[in-house]
C-alpha cells in the first residue's frame, strides 16, 4: 500500500486529499485566515490488459533484489491476472503462449513441453512459486489457470537465481495468496464446445483482529480460498478430462515487522483415454502428412488413463529488521502421484491401410520434495553509491520412485477409420501391479548472492552468483548388472552467475547488456536419471550474452522491449564417434536470436499488444547411434523448435461496457527428428471475443478459438506422430467481482 501524509491509501481506489494553498510568505508553516483548501484527486493508475507491458512490476524469477522488469538486465515477461482473464487462457500452457518465442504443448508423455530460445525439456526450468521440482516436462503439465496470479518468464541462462536446468530460460507459475487489499470475491463459470465447463470461485477476507497490525495493535489475519472445477469431453474420440484445483492461504500479521503465510495447494486430474497423437502417412519424410479422416481418431486402449494428485505446502515467514533490511524463510513440501495406463504409439503399415499400435505402458511416478529456503535483502550504500543486496541458502531433498511396465508390441493392427480397441489389462504380458525399477534421491544445498550498485545516477551494475552442491543417489530395485548397478551416486558442484549493466538514457528509456551462465544434466533429468545417462559425467555448462533496450514511446501511450542474444551449451552427452556403443560428454548446442515485444494504446478505446521472436538454433557438435553407426547431426536444428513465433492481441471498446477482441498467433515450421528429415508445417491461428460489462460487477464474454479451424501439429512426437492442436471451439463465460 502507498502512504501519503501518514495515511494509508486503499489500492485501486480514488482518494481525495485536502492540502493547503498558502497565500502567505514562502516557507511559512502557519495557516492564516482566508487560506484556501484546494482539493486534489490522487489516483493509483493501472494499465488495462493487453495495453502497455508491465515494465514497472517486479519479477522475483529474474532477481531477489526486488527490481522491476525495467531495472533488470535481461528479457523478462509477466502475464498477470488481468491478461490471463482477457485472453481466455484456461490453463497454464495457454498462458505461456503469450510469452515472446515460447511454444508449449501437452503430449501425455511430455505434457509440460516448452521450447524457449532454441532449447527445451530439461534445459528450461519451470518453477512453482520459485521452487523447482526437477521434473519439469512432466510436473508442468497444463493446470487450470484459476489459482494463478501471474506467470513470469526469464529468457536465457538464469541458473544464478533458479539453480540447475535453466540454460534456455526459466518460467515461474505464481499462485494467488492472501493479501491486504481488502475484502473481495470472484465467481466464474463457462461452458463451451466438447461439453467443456469451468466453475470457479475465490474470496479474500480479513478475519479477526479489528485493529491493523500496521498500527501496532494486535494480530490480524487475511484468508484467501480459490477453487476450480473443470471438465471436458476432449476433441478426439473417447477422451474425457476432469480436474479439481484449489489454493488456500492464511496471512497473519503478528507484529508490524513480522508476518507469516501458510499456503496449501491441491491439484487432482483424471483423463480417460488420453489422446497420444495422430499417425503420419508413409513415407514419414519431408513434410509430415495425416489423413484428414483420422483427425479426431483415438487409438489408445479403450480404458486408457492418465491421472495425478499433487499437493503443495508452504510456510513463509517475513521479518523486517529495519526499513532497509528484511529476512524471509520458506519451508516447502511437495508430493505428487501420477499414473499412466496407455497404448502410446501408432504407425501406418507400409501400404497406409492399417494402423499398427505399439508400446503398452503402465507407469507410476511417486515423487516427494522437501526443502527450506532462507533469504535476506538489504538496501544500503557502498561508499557514496546506492547498493542493494540479496542472498540466502536453499536446502532440499527430492525423492522419485518409478514403476514402469512395458509391452513393446505390436499390440494390434486396426482399420484407420472403423475400429475398436481392447481393455488395457487384456494385453498379453500386462498385469495390474506396480513394480519399482529404481529410486532416485537428489539432495541440493545452494548458496546465492546478488547485488545492484548504482555506479552513476543513470548507470547500474547488477551481479549474481550461485553455488550448488547436488548429490544424486540411484538405487536399482531390479536385477543389477554392469550397465545398471545396484547403487551409484555422483556429486555435482556447479557455480553460475550473472553480470549486467543498465544505463538509463532517459527516465523512460534504457539499454542493457548482460552475461549469464547455467548448468543442467548432460541428458534426461536427475530425478529419473539412469546410470547410462550420467555415469561419471559432470553437468553441462551454458552461457548467454544478451543486449537490449526497454523504453516508453508516444508520450507514454506505449512501451516496448527489444533484445538480441547468443546462447551456447557445452558438454552434451553424445555418441562416441570412434565407438558408437559409448557415450561421451562432448557435444555442443547453440542459439542466436532476436525478441521484440510492445504494448500501446493508440486511442482511448483501442488497446494493442504483441511480440515477435526469431531464433536460429542448431547442434554444433552432436552425434547419434544409428544402427550401430555414429552419425553427425552438426548444423541440424533441435526438434520442435520453430525459427519464428509471433503473437498479437487487439481490444476495441466500441461502446460503453462493450469490448471486441481479436488475437492472432503464427508459428513457423519445426523438425520432428534430429536428422531434420521430417517436419511439421508452420501455422497461423486466430481468435475472437465479444464481452459486455454489467454495471462494473460482472462481465459476460463469448469467445471462439482457432477461428478458421486450422489443422496443425502442436508437437511432433518421436513415434513419429503429430500431436494435433485443438480445432475451432466456442465458449461463453461469466466473471463476477464483488
Amino acid at each position: 500500500m502507498k502512504k501519503l501524509f501518514g495515511k494509508v491509501l486503499p489500492p485501486r481506489r480514488a482518494v481525495v486529499i485536502a492540502i493547503l494553498s498558502l497565500s502567505g510568505t514562502a516557507g511559512s508553516t502557519a495557516v492564516a485566515a482566508g487560506d484556501v483548501l484546494e482539493t486534489i484527486e490522487v489516483r493509483e493508475t493501472r494499465d488495462e490488459p493487453n495495453e502497455k507491458l508491465p515494465l514497472d512490476q517486479s519479477a522475483s524469477t529474474a532477481s531477489r533484489l526486488g527490481l522491476s522488469v525495467r531495472e533488470t538486465p535481461g528479457s523478462i515477461s509477466i502475464i498477470d491476472r488481468s491478461a490471463i482473464e482477457a485472453r481466455g487462457a484456461s490453463d497454464t500452457q495457454q498462458i505461456l503462449r503469450g510469452i515472446p518465442g515460447v511454444t508449449a504443448s501437452a503430449p501425455p508423455g511430455q505434457a509440460g513441453f516448452v521450447s524457449y530460445r532454441g532449447f527445451s525439456a530439461s534445459q528450461i526450468t519451470q518453477l512453482f512459486n520459485g521452487i523447482t521440482v526437477q521434473y519439469d516436462s512432466i510436473s508442468a503439465r497444463p493446470i487450470d489457470s484459476w489459482i494463478y496470479d501471474r506467470v513470469e518468464a526469464v529468457g536465457g541462462a538464469s541458473g544464478f537465481v533458479n539453480g540447475a536446468g535453466s540454460v534456455g530460460g526459466a518460467i515461474n507459475y505464481i499462485t494467488k495468496l492472501a493479501n491486504r487489499d481488502g475484502n473481495t470475491a470472484q465467481l466464474y463459470g463457462s461452458y463451451g464446445s466438447n461439453n467443456s465447463s469451468v466453475v470457479a470461485a475465490g474470496i479474500n477476507r480479513k478475519i479477526g483482529g479489528e485493529n491493523s497490525a500496521d498500527d501496532g495493535a494486535g494480530v490480524t489475519n487475511y484468508l484467501r480460498i480459490d477453487l476450480s472445477r473443470s471438465g471436458s469431453d476432449g476433441y478426439v474420440d473417447g477422451e474425457k478430462r476432469r480436474s479439481l484445483t484449489g489454493a488456500f492461504s492464511l496471512l497473519t500479521d503478528i507484529t508490524p515487522q513480522l508476518s507469516h503465510t501458510l499456503a496449501y495447494e491441491y491439484q487432482q486430474e483424471h483423463v480417460d483415454r488420453p489422446y497420444w497423437g495422430t499417425p503420419l502417412l508413409n513415407p514419414t519424410t519431408g513434410v509430415g502428412r495425416i489423413d484428414p479422416a483420422t483427425r479426431f481418431k483415438n487409438y489408445n486402449a479403450n480404458d486408457g488413463v492418465y491421472e495425478q494428485t499433487v499437493e503443495w505446502f508452504r510456510s513463509i515467514v517475513d521479518y523486517r529488521l529495519s526499513a532497509d533490511t528484511s529476512i524471509k524463510n520458506t519451508f516447502y513440501h511437495y508430493n505428487a502421484l501420477r499414473d499412466y495406463r496407455n497404448v502410446e504409439v501408432y504407425r501406418y503399415n507400409a501400404t497406409n491401410t492399417q494402423v499398427v499400435r505399439n508400446s503398452a505402458f503402465l507407469q507410476r511416478h511417486d515423487q516427494e520434495l522437501t526443502g527450506n529456503r532462507l533469504e535476506w535483502q538489504h538496501h544500503g550504500k557502498l561508499g557514496a553509491m546506492q547498493s542493494d543486496w540479496a542472498g540466502g541458502v536453499d536446502y532440499s531433498i527430492n525423492r522419485m520412485k518409478r514403476f514402469p511396465r512395458t509391452v513393446a508390441g505390436p499390440i494390434s493392427s486396426v482399420d484407420p477409420y472403423n475400429f475398436s480397441t481392447e481393455s488395457f489389462f487384456s494385453i498379453p504380458g500386462m498385469t495390474p501391479d506396480f513394480v519399482p525399477d529404481r529410486s532416485n534421491r537428489v539432495t541440493t544445498l545452494a548458496a546465492f548472492l546478488e547485488n545492484r550498485t548504482r555506479l552513476l545516477p543513470s548507470l547500474s551494475l547488477v551481479t549474481g552468483l550461485r553455488h550448488d552442491q547436488i548429490k544424486l543417489e540411484v538405487e536399482n530395485l531390479r536385477t543389477a548388472s554392469a550397465t545398471d548397478p545396484a547403487y551409484f551416486s555422483n556429486t555435482y558442484r556447479p557455480t553460475t552467475g550473472r553480470a549486467g549493466l543498465v544505463w538509463d538514457i532517459t527516465p523512460s528509456a534504457n539499454v542493457f547488456v548482460q552475461y549469464s551462465t547455467a548448468a543442467d544434466p548432460p541428458a534426461g533429468v536427475l530425478t529419473t536419471a539412469s546410470f547410462s545417462q550420467v555415469r561419471d559425467f559432470n553437468l553441462t555448462t551454458g552461457d548467454q550474452v544478451e543486449a537490449g533496450s526497454k523504453f516508453d514511446f508516444w508520450d507514454g501511450r506505449g512501451n516496448a522491449t527489444i533484445s538480441a542474444y547468443a546462447i551456447k551449451r557445452k558438454n552434451l552427452a553424445v555418441t562416441d564417434s570412434t565407438n558408437p556403443n559409448n557415450t561421451v560428454p562432448a557435444g555442443q548446442q547453440s542459439s542466436r536470436g532476436l525478441e521484440f515485444a510492445f504494448g500501446v494504446r493508440p486511442v482511448k478505446n483501442v488497446r494493442l499488444q504483441g511480440n515477435f521472436s526469431l531464433v536460429k538454433a542448431q547442434y554444433d557438435d552432436f552425434t547419434e547411434n544409428v544402427g550401430g553407426v555414429a552419425v553427425s547431426r552438426a548444423g541440424k536444428r533441435p526438434t520442435n523448435t520453430p525459427m519464428r513465433v509471433a503473437n498479437l492481441w487487439l481490444d476495441y471498446a466500441f461502446m460503453p461496457g462493450w469490448n471486441a477482441g481479436l488475437d492472432a498467433r503464427a508459428v513457423s515450421s519445426v523438425y520432428g527428428n534430429t536428422a531434420n528429415t521430417l517436419s511439421a508445417p508452420g501455422y497461423a491461428i486466430f481468435g475472437a471475443s465479444l464481452s459486455y460489462k454489467i454495471q462494473s460487477v460482472a462481465t459476460v464474454t463469448a469467445r471462439v478459438k482457432n477461428l478458421t479451424d486450422k489443422v496443425y501439429a502442436d508437437n511432433v512426437t518421436s513415434a513419429p506422430m503429430f500431436y494435433l492442436g485443438a480445432p475451432r471451439t466456442f465458449e461463453i463465460a461469466v466473471l463476477a467481482n464483488f
